[in-house]
């Protein structure tokens, strides 16, 4: 066994020679440097790469929601396009005055939704 240990010691004595621990230790501290900078970089492009997707996803699900509460009140956006008026601005055009039974009549109907919807509650 001795005979062993003198073989270790005398192995481990040359590679202490020939390593050089200094260059060994600078190395090792580029790398870890060099290490942590990657990391960074990658936490800053998975950022900025979420922040895109995560706004595109936002806008298309606040279009959704946008349509669902337009459906529910029973308004379209295309239908009311169709009624916008197309003169430019500052131009005179007719407007057309809906007749006062016209109105009662969509004021009772707003009146009956209004008391369902407080009926639900």
């Amino acid at each position: 066994m001795a005979d062993a240990m003198k073989g270790v010691t005398k192995a481990m004595k040359s590679m202490n020679k020939q390593v050089n621990m200094p260059q060994i230790s600078k190395i090792m501290m580029d790398f870890e440097r060099e290490s942590e900078l990657m990391d960074m970089k990658e936490e800053m492009m998975n950022d900025a790469i979420d922040d895109v997707m995560e706004e595109e996803e936002d806008e298309a699900e606040s279009d959704k929601i946008v349509d669902q509460v337009l459906d529910e009140i029973g308004i379209s956006f295309n239908e009311s396009l169709v009624d916008a008026p197309t003169s430019k601005l500052g131009t005179a055009t007719k407007q057309k005055v809906p007749s006062e039974a016209v109105l009662e009549s969509e004021d009772a109907d707003l009146q009956a939704r209004l008391d369902n919807l407080r009926r639900g509650e």
